[in-house]
């Protein structure tokens, strides 16, 4: 399922323990299309749209696709394999008909960017040590990176100051400790990645 990440809160469960979760504005979903190993597509999946987008600001091409489901212009659009539940065209899912309290789901998010980073932030690094020997500009630097002769040159992959965050992240087995139909919202504990306001996917657990 599409949902947004509103931001976090605390609830107390019954026996008065404070648990720290996130909210998520999820749904409704309406289902725009549907594949199925048997026709042209090859593999099941159903693609769902999330959020209400501007008729002016949407391609013709996106326009005929979700006038074919019956629905509105969708603002994201996420395709989903191993569906849950019976998905028809242009049906309008809601959180409870995924989720129930107390299982657990994967949510998976863009974490927030920190642009570029050294090696201390980005990886963890404890610098060179102590300011002695002269060493006044070295402290956070990341140190040799390579041989001389042989091999010539650095490893690839090797840790180095670079862009940071950004990356599609899933945080794996968060509970779901509440869940508000009415308002569309579901609180699971723990963080989830991303800023306020950023599309996350929830994902249900495959059972075996």
């Amino acid at each position: 399922m599409i949902g947004k990440k509103l931001g976090m809160t605390s609830i107390f469960d019954e026996t008065g323990r404070s648990i720290v979760c996130t909210v998520i504005e999820a749904g409704p979903n309406v289902v725009t299309q549907v594949k199925t190993s048997d026709g042209k597509d090859g593999y099941d999946a159903v693609q769902l749209g999330f959020g209400a987008k501007k008729a002016k600001r949407t391609t013709k091409a996106l326009a005929g696709h979700f006038a074919a489901a019956g629905v509105d212009a969708a603002q994201t659009v996420r395709e989903f394999r191993d569906f849950a539940v019976d998905a028809t065209l242009g049906a309008s899912l809601a959180v409870s008909d995924l989720f129930n309290e107390g299982e657990e789901i994967d949510v998976v998010g863009t974490s927030k960017g920190k642009g570029f980073q050294g090696v201390m932030r980005r990886h963890g690094f404890g610098g060179v040590g102590g300011a002695t020997h002269g060493q006044h500009n070295r402290l956070r630097a990341p140190g040799s990176i390579g041989a001389s002769s042989d091999p010539s040159r650095v490893f690839k992959g090797t840790r180095m100051a670079g862009r940071t965050g950004g990356d599609r992240v899933k945080v794996k087995n968060l509970r779901v400790v509440r869940i508000l139909a009415d308002s569309n919202l579901i609180l699971v504990r723990g963080a989830v990645p991303g800023p306020k306001g950023s599309i996350v996917e929830l994902h249900k657990k495959k059972t075996a």
